[in-house]
């Protein structure tokens, strides 16, 4: 469900989504955060190498992904994305949507908590440091009403982002939300 690698090829759901059933329906991602991957996710986002979004969607419409209504990105909180100059997982989604002819919400999910960084917290403190951190958007909060969205992300590490956006897309009306990213982190 959540894409977790499991130790055995027999089972099909992690303990975690066992315990705790996430808001979407499956996380898909291309790849483990390791060798080139890593290396050109980190050229793409830290050296603000832009012309890396087009061949990284390749990379995820590559994973057979199911077909859907609306695609919508993981936010960066105003000061975060004017720090960056640009939104990382946004530029990937523009690209899908352009591809798979789904409508692009831009404004479907904002960040309205300036959260500290994610790295180096382990899960509990990922899903306590981003309670209430999303909305959904005013400008997008109808068009994802009933939709199956895509939310794209560049990495899950815990899942806790991405079941957080999942959450506050649901509870907006989306019919059924999936997650695509590019990498994921071993645990």
């Amino acid at each position: 469900m959540c894409g977790e690698p499991l130790a055995s090829g027999h089972g099909i759901t992690c303990g975690e989504c066992l315990a705790d059933k996430p808001a979407f329906t499956k996380a898909y991602s291309y790849g483990l955060f390791e060798g080139a991957l890593k290396e050109a996710i980190h050229s793409y986002k830290f050296s603000a190498i832009r012309r890396l979004a087009p061949p990284l969607a390749d990379l995820v419409l590559s994973m057979g992904l199911p077909p859907v209504d609306a695609v919508a990105a993981v936010p960066l909180t105003k000061s975060r994305l004017l720090e960056r100059g640009f939104n990382q997982s946004m530029l990937i989604a523009r690209e899908i949507a352009r591809r798979t002819g789904a409508r692009l919400l831009p404004h479907a999910l904002e960040k309205v908590k300036d959260t500290p960084a994610q790295a180096g917290l382990n899960r509990k403190e990922r899903i306590l440091n981003l309670k209430g951190a999303f909305i959904c958007g005013a400008k997008d909060k109808n068009s994802v009403s009933g939709r199956t969205v895509l939310l794209v992300d560049d990495v899950i590490t815990t899942g806790a982002t991405a079941r957080e956006c999942a959450k506050t897309l649901v509870r907006a009306g989306a019919g059924e939300v999936y997650v695509a990213a590019l990498a994921r982190t071993k645990k």
